[in-house]
C-alpha cells in the first residue's frame, strides 16, 4: 500500500521473464478500484445464495416474549460480539441468527451458514477452514476456499455447535482469538474478519460440566445469548403464524381459501408443537393440500388435529 498526499494505492510486484531475463511488471491501482472490486466480490456472494433471508420485521410475534426477544436481538445486532442461540428444534434459531445479521453493519457481506452436525469430522474441519490443492484424496486440484474465508466481512452462522468435535473446537477457538485461519495442507496464515453466531438446542454450561464442551471457547462464544422459547410456551404466536402460514402455501398452491373467523383455529392452542414452527408450518401446509373446500372451518381443524394425538 502507498500513501501519496491524500491518495492510497495498491502496488502489485509480478515477476515476467522476457528473453530468458529476470524483469518485474508494477501494477498500481486506486484503493477505491480495489474497494469496487469487493463490492463485486459481495454482489456475487448474493447470486451465489450468500444472503440472509429474513429480517427482523418478517417475524411474527404477538406473544410478550417473542417481542421481548426480538428487542434484545435487534440490540445484539448493532453489537460485532458472538452471539449463541439457543432453543428446541424449530423454534427459528437461523430466523434470529439471519436478522441479527441483516440488521448489523455487516449486512452487505455475506452470511455462510452450516450444520456442524451435518458432516463427519474430516469434512466440517475442510469445510470451515478450507484446504490446498493436494491435501488429501479426493481433494479438488485448484485447492478451496473455507467458510471463513468465503465469510470475510460477513457472519458465520455455525447451526448445532454442540455437536462439534473437541479437536476442532481448539482450532474454531484459535480463529476468534487470532482472526486468521491456516488451510488444510497450507502453510500461508489468511487474515479474516467474520462474526459468529451459534446456535444450539443443547445446554452448553452443562457440556462444559461434562468436558464435552471447551469452557473457553463457550466463554468466547457466548458474549451475548439468546433463548427461544418453544412454541407451547408463547402460545399468542400460535394462530398469527399459522395464518401466515396458511395465505403463504395456498398462493404456492395456488389455492382460494378463507374462515370466518381466527377462532376456528382455537383447538390448535391445545396441541403441544413439539417440533415448534417447523412443525406448525407442515401442519398448515397438511390442511391446504386436504382441504376440498375454499371455505377452512373449526371441524376440520379439528379432526385434522385429532390425528396428531393417535
Amino acid at each position: 500500500i502507498i500513501k501519496n498526499q491524500e491518495n492510497n494505492y495498491v502496488a502489485n510486484l509480478i515477476p515476467v521473464i522476457l528473453e530468458n531475463e529476470q524483469l518485474y511488471a508494477i501494477i498500481i491501482n486506486n484503493v477505491k478500484y480495489v474497494e469496487n472490486l469487493e463490492m463485486s466480490i459481495r454482489t456475487q456472494n448474493q447470486q451465489r445464495g450468500l444472503t440472509a433471508k429474513t429480517f427482523f420485521g418478517d417475524i411474527i410475534c404477538k406473544d410478550e416474549k417473542t417481542e421481548r426477544i426480538v428487542e434484545i436481538a435487534k440490540k445484539y445486532a448493532k453489537s460485532n460480539s458472538t452471539v449463541v442461540i439457543y432453543g428446541e428444534s424449530g423454534t427459528g434459531k437461523e430466523v434470529f441468527a439471519s436478522s441479527i445479521h441483516n440488521g448489523s453493519l455487516r449486512s452487505d457481506g455475506p452470511f455462510v451458514a452450516i450444520n456442524c452436525a451435518s458432516f463427519n469430522e474430516n469434512l466440517i474441519e475442510s469445510e470451515l477452514f478450507g484446504y490446498e490443492k493436494g491435501a488429501f484424496t479426493g481433494a479438488l486440484n485448484i485447492g478451496k476456499k473455507g467458510l471463513f474465508e468465503i465469510a470475510h466481512h460477513g457472519t458465520l452462522f455455525l447451526d448445532e455447535i454442540g455437536e462439534l468435535p473437541l479437536n476442532l473446537q481448539a482450532k474454531l477457538l484459535r480463529v476468534i482469538q487470532e482472526r486468521e485461519i491456516i488451510r488444510i495442507g497450507g502453510n500461508k496464515v489468511i487474515p479474516v474478519d467474520v462474526r459468529i453466531i451459534s446456535a444450539t438446542n443443547k445446554n452448553l454450561k452443562h457440556m462444559v460440566k461434562e468436558k464435552l464442551f471447551r469452557e473457553d471457547l463457550y466463554y468466547r462464544l457466548a458474549l451475548l445469548e439468546i433463548e427461544i422459547p418453544p412454541l407451547r410456551q408463547r402460545p399468542n404466536d400460535i394462530i398469527p403464524l399459522f395464518i401466515a402460514f396458511l395465505s403463504e402455501i395456498a398462493e404456492q398452491e395456488n389455492k382460494s381459501i378463507y374462515w370466518d373467523d381466527s377462532a376456528v383455529f382455537n383447538t390448535l392452542l391445545h396441541y403441544g408443537w413439539p417440533g415448534n414452527i417447523r412443525e406448525l408450518k407442515n401442519f398448515a401446509e397438511r390442511i391446504v393440500i386436504l382441504t376440498d373446500k375454499n371455505k377452512i372451518e373449526e371441524n376440520f381443524i379439528k379432526e385434522m388435529i385429532s390425528q396428531k394425538y393417535d
